[in-house]
């Protein structure tokens, strides 16, 4: 995959979702309490054995989020990633910019 940068990020707390304009102009809106669920850190992977691409879920709208969540604050990571802070106390993802772009929801269920 050549290097996909986002154009702009829009987060909207109120309505809960977070909105990435891509540089191939596909605009994505990713559900909050869904993408938490996605979170692609070792612990919420359940260790290392489970990282890596084939263990990154396929479609996010099809997760079922434990609970809703809400967004505290998010970071970017040097010029590569998101790192977002949960209502849960969880702080430890990176959300690289090809993670992201993969997880991109269909556009029918948008």
């Amino acid at each position: 995959m050549t290097t996909i940068r986002p154009k702009a990020i829009t987060l909207n707390k109120l309505e809960g979702y977070l909105e990435i304009a891509w540089q191939d102009d596909r605009v994505c809106k990713y559900p909050l309490s869904e993408l938490r669920e996605a979170c692609p850190c070792v612990e919420c992977r359940g260790g290392h054995q489970f990282m890596g691409r084939e263990f990154d879920p396929t479609n996010i709208l099809v997760l079922k989020p434990k609970r809703s969540y809400t967004l505290q604050s998010l970071e970017m990571v040097g010029n590569y990633a998101l790192q977002p802070s949960w209502d849960d106390g969880h702080h430890t993802g990176i959300y690289t910019w090809e993670y992201l772009w993969r997880l991109c929801p269909p556009e029918e269920m948008n």
